[in-house]
């Protein structure tokens, strides 16, 4: 099926909107969004998760999506908001890779002889930087990524959380000030 140019247009609420009744149309915004999901949930677990995160996340999306909050005309904030519940969920495997940075300063993907996404090895050549991301508390880590690798603003976090943003700040604070205790303490 093709779908009109007219409804690529539109923004994320209404495509939404119109899902309820042609739920093809929820496959737009798969395609808008999913390869910087796709990415993001890469950086955080491992390529090999991340194409279950990104399946996982839509598929809660589309199951939701009659209470997405149609006044937000972007949908980014909340289909960031359900990865991090989704790779909450798999913090074993997130704390495990950043374990793996540090023991052997590879990503991955350069393992498996998959492309390494722009930007994704900083954790391989930065051990320092692994471990403190691996000692930070999740809730201070997933603010940090959602700001410095899904390049959300204060406000799409705190939307994506539903935390304040003054809750967005502090936990913010706070996790650059660990890290960069953590960076300090190594010399860097």
């Amino acid at each position: 099926m093709t779908i009109p140019l007219e409804v690529v247009e539109v923004d994320d609420a209404t495509l939404i909107e119109r899902s309820l009744n042609e739920p093809e149309t929820f496959a737009i915004l798969f395609d808008r969004h999913a390869p910087l999901l796709h990415r993001y949930a890469a950086r955080r677990l491992g390529p090999s998760e991340a194409e279950d995160v990104v399946a996982d996340t839509f598929l809660a999306a589309f199951q939701h999506r009659e209470g997405y909050d149609r006044s937000r005309s972007s949908a980014r904030p909340w289909l960031y908001g359900i990865a991090s519940n989704v790779i909450g969920r798999r913090r074993r495997t997130e704390l495990s890779l950043y374990r793996a940075y540090v023991r052997s300063g590879v990503h991955p993907a350069e393992v498996s002889g998959l492309p390494v996404e722009d930007g994704v090895n900083t954790l391989a050549v930065n051990r320092p930087l692994a471990r403190a991301l691996l000692d930070l508390a999740q809730a201070d880590r997933d603010v940090l990524l959602l700001v410095a690798w899904a390049e959300l603003s204060y406000q799409e976090v705190a939307d994506a959380l539903a935390i304040p943003p003054g809750t967005v700040a502090s936990r913010l604070n706070r996790a650059r000030l660990r890290i960069r205790r953590a960076l300090d303490g190594q010399g860097e």
